[in-house]
């Protein structure tokens, strides 16, 4: 028995990995022909609060560890600096009478955060393996990540021998789970060790190699959780060592191997259940882990399907394909792959278990964005949004539920914001958040000064109820933090004395600036974010009160002030105003268009309703998409998937989809922050891209933010054929749809809950409508709509 030289394994598996006749790949899986030489490469596995980045190395393989709570910094009772009603008089009257250099230095000074322990989500560290094989070639190498089971798989003959590697992070047993085998016995040997980014102690207690310290990472401040980590090796036969050094296995036929880290993050007995769960999952078969993981993980992720035509590629392994779809090839396989990681990647890093909700890079800690100035914290400027736009169209609202449990905390420590930092009632939040209860403006207001951030995630309480119509729900949940951040909002506007509208302000527009006086600033009286915002927070809050039959008098008040918002504007250029005033833009090429809310996520700019506004808002798109070196960053392109998905442009979506595809996209498909954009040198993962790029592909394919329910709305001609089931829309219901040369052939829509939906049937041809099997009698009006009351479980055929 010896090592086999990595170079030789690689250069055998070129030769003979793309070759193989069985390296066929499924539709569902990411699939190489060679291990992965950097973290871009590896494949990510995780089951809300624990995961892994998979190198599938030979020689030496590389798991990188990471867990969601693994966090440094700590609460700071001085984070909110005191300024209060009069002073916001005072503030707010520089404003009112143009004096906005004077107001842009006041509230510079004065309403900036003191982040001096805010800290950042950390990567573990790498669990090594180093194997000894049989003497002779490596051939058929092949690695892969199934999506229809959430298992990062590696196989490869040895010497003549088959070695196999399975890893998946199980959400029942709360584990990594790792299985190494090969087809005779006697055939694992390897040697394991720990490289470690956090300072640990290590010792074996109850044959379980232990590791245990405290963060420390001064870069965001002082503080950090306790966390401990164990790790069970147990094999078929063999021999097992381990001391405190690391852990070695000889001649076993298989080996399991269990993995779990927990922190004292809200978990003071985190020692005793990192105990019990490795104790726990160490009693049951191999098999029956990896069974009860598949039933679990499957009930979510099967729930939607998408075919965007005949896939030929399915034999080319997914970096290849990668690298053809950046040099301009169309893959319609690769559309529907893409989909569905987004997908994927949300069930990994959010479930209704999950301690924290899904974080800048989630809790796949690339160790570059925590070493950046913005950390991989919780962004509300839109960032931890787009982390969550599939959760609900991609059928997975419970994934959500870590996100309600996070604003729930956020409104806590921001009702202290509001009333310190703003002497209002209610709550807030600001642009950076992280898991100590920071919900004030950041260190500079330059992109900190958003106090309806609070305002915008708080939206995705509304967007549950609207897609799940589950009343306890609202009840419970939703309506109370949303009806706290209206009584922020009433509290906090004020009265313009020139015009009389209600007004936000001193805040920005995140994170722009504009010119005016001869300068560049960023700080004025209701920009149209502001506007948007607190148009939909009241709007919500009165169809919630509407719903459950409570509140009238507070109704009555955002009634009075919703009619007191100012409209949305028109710049002079014909593109959407950003800011209240007609502003010069200080940098026409920056990645933020937050003044489009309205068009996307939210249905205050609608082709139907608002056909001027919309035609506003695509010239806005068209002129920051123009602008020489534009700022194009995954989450800004996925974005731009959105709004032309909304303004049914469906060549100038496909286009977006494909750019985020390959150029801010790596060969593991995680999306990327380029490098020169927003302080980074280097590309960094950034998780929004992909649930948001997988959002976008969705709103191509069915919308009902109009009121009625429309197919294929945004269907460009390279998915001429294909089909999609499961996915959700508002109201209630799941819905799917078979076309073919881009015409419907047939389309259902199950209702979850009941209510009444209005359809748009296609205008290619005439379609029997029918419900629960028998002809629907209404009749479709001049614009092809028809409304149907449904009960939950109908099912509405269109064929």
């Amino acid at each position: 028995m010896k090592h086999v030289k990595t170079y030789l394994a690689a250069a055998t598996l070129a030769l003979a990995g793309c070759q193989s006749t069985d390296n066929a790949g499924k539709a569902m899986e990411l699939w190489y022909a060679q291990p992965a030489t950097e973290w871009m490469e590896s494949l990510p596995i995780g089951n809300g609060r624990l995961g892994a980045m998979t190198y599938g190395g030979i020689e030496e393989e590389t798991l990188a560890l990471d867990e969601s709570t693994m966090w440094s910094g700590q609460y700071n009772e001085n984070q909110n600096k005191p300024f209060g009603r009069a002073k916001m008089e005072k503030l707010r009257k520089l404003f009112f009478e143009g004096k906005l250099i004077e107001g842009n230095q006041m509230a510079g000074d004065n309403l900036n955060g003191v982040q001096t322990s805010f800290g950042t989500h950390l990567p573990i560290g790498d669990l090594k393996m180093k194997f000894t094989y049989p003497e002779g070639e490596i051939t058929g190498y092949r690695r892969s990540l199934s999506l229809d089971e959430a298992i990062s798989s590696v196989s490869f003959n040895a010497g003549g021998v088959n070695y196999k590697r399975e890893y998946f992070a199980t959400n029942p047993d709360n584990v990594l789970v790792l299985r190494l085998s090969a087809d005779k016995p006697e055939s694992v040997t390897m040697d394991m060790a720990l490289d470690l980014m956090r300072q640990s102690d290590f010792t074996v207690e109850n044959n379980q190699w232990v590791f245990s310290g405290k963060v420390d990472f001064p870069l965001h401040g002082p503080g950090g959780v306790s966390f401990e980590g164990r790790i069970a090796v147990l094999a078929d036969k063999g021999e097992v060592k381990m001391d405190k050094t690391g852990v070695s296995v000889s001649k076993a036929d298989a080996v399991t191997i269990i993995v779990d880290v927990r922190t004292d993050y809200k978990s003071p007995d985190y020692k005793a259940l990192c105990a019990k769960t490795v104790n726990n999952a160490g009693t049951k078969p191999y098999d029956t882990l990896k069974q009860a993981h598949i039933e679990d993980y499957s009930r979510l992720f099967n729930r939607v399907e998408l075919n965007l035509g005949a896939d030929p590629n399915d034999m080319t392994p997914t970096d290849i394909r990668w690298k053809q779809v950046r040099e301009g090839k169309t893959d319609t396989g690769f559309d529907a792959l893409y989909f569905q990681y987004g997908r994927y990647l949300t069930i990994a890093s959010s479930r209704e278990n999950s301690p924290l909700p899904i974080a800048l890079q989630g809790f796949f800690n690339d160790n570059k964005a925590c070493n950046m100035g913005w950390t991989n914290d919780y962004h509300l400027d839109i960032n931890t949004e787009q982390n969550y736009w599939v959760s609900n169209v991609g059928n997975l609202a419970e994934c959500n539920a870590p996100l309600f449990d996070y604003i729930k905390d956020l409104s806590v420590h921001g009702a202290k914001t509001a009333e310190v930092v703003y002497g209002c009632k209610g709550w807030t939040a600001h642009t950076t958040a992280n898991v100590w209860g920071y919900t004030p403006s950041s260190g500079s207001i330059i992109w900190g000064l958003f106090p309806t951030a609070g305002s915008w995630i708080a939206t995705h309480l509304w967007t549950q109820y609207e897609y799940t119509q589950d009343k306890k729900y609202l009840a419970e949940v939703a309506y109370p933090l949303l009806k706290g951040n209206a009584e922020f909002l009433l509290d906090y506007m004020v009265e313009n004395p020139d015009n009389g509208y209600l007004m936000t302000g001193p805040s920005i527009s995140p994170e722009n600036w504009f010119k005016a006086d001869g300068q560049e600033m960023v700080a004025s009286m209701m920009p149209a974010c502001d506007r948007e915002l607190a148009y939909e927070i009241f709007t919500s809050c009165i169809q919630a009160t509407a719903i459950l039959g409570i509140d009238k008098a507070f109704t009555d008040s955002l009634q009075v002030a919703l009619a007191k918002l100012p409209p949305i504007q028109v710049r002079a250029n014909g593109a959407i105003r950003e800011w209240f005033e007609d502003y010069e833009e200080a940098h026409p090429n920056h990645r933020h268009t937050s003044h489009l809310l309205a068009l996307y996520p939210f249905a205050q700019i609608t082709l139907d309703k608002t056909p001027e506004l919309a035609a506003a808002a695509r010239k806005t798109i068209e002129a920051r998409l123009s602008a020489e070196n534009w700022e194009d960053t995954e989450w800004s392109r996925s974005n731009m998937i959105c709004l032309y998905a909304r303004l049914k442009n469906a060549e100038e979506a496909y286009k977006s989809v494909k750019t985020l595809q390959g150029m801010l996209s790596r060969e593991n498909l995680m999306t990327v922050s380029p490098g020169g954009i927003a302080g980074a040198a280097n590309d960094i993962y950034s998780f929004d891209g992909n649930p948001a790029g997988a959002a976008g592909i969705a709103e191509m394919l069915i919308q009902n933010h109009e009121g009625y329910v429309e197919f294929l709305p945004c269907l460009p001609a390279a998915w001429k054929d294909g089909h999609f089931k499961g996915l959700c829309i508002r109201g209630g219901a799941e819905v799917s749809a078979q076309w073919k040369n881009s015409i419907i052939e047939q389309a259902t829509l199950k209702a979850t809950a009941d209510y009444t939906f209005t359809l748009k049937l296609p205008t290619t041809r005439s379609y029997a409508v029918t419900l629960n099997g028998k002809k629907v009698s209404a009749e479709a009006d001049d614009n092809r709509l028809i409304s149907i009351k449904m009960k939950a479980q109908d099912l509405l055929e269109i064929k």
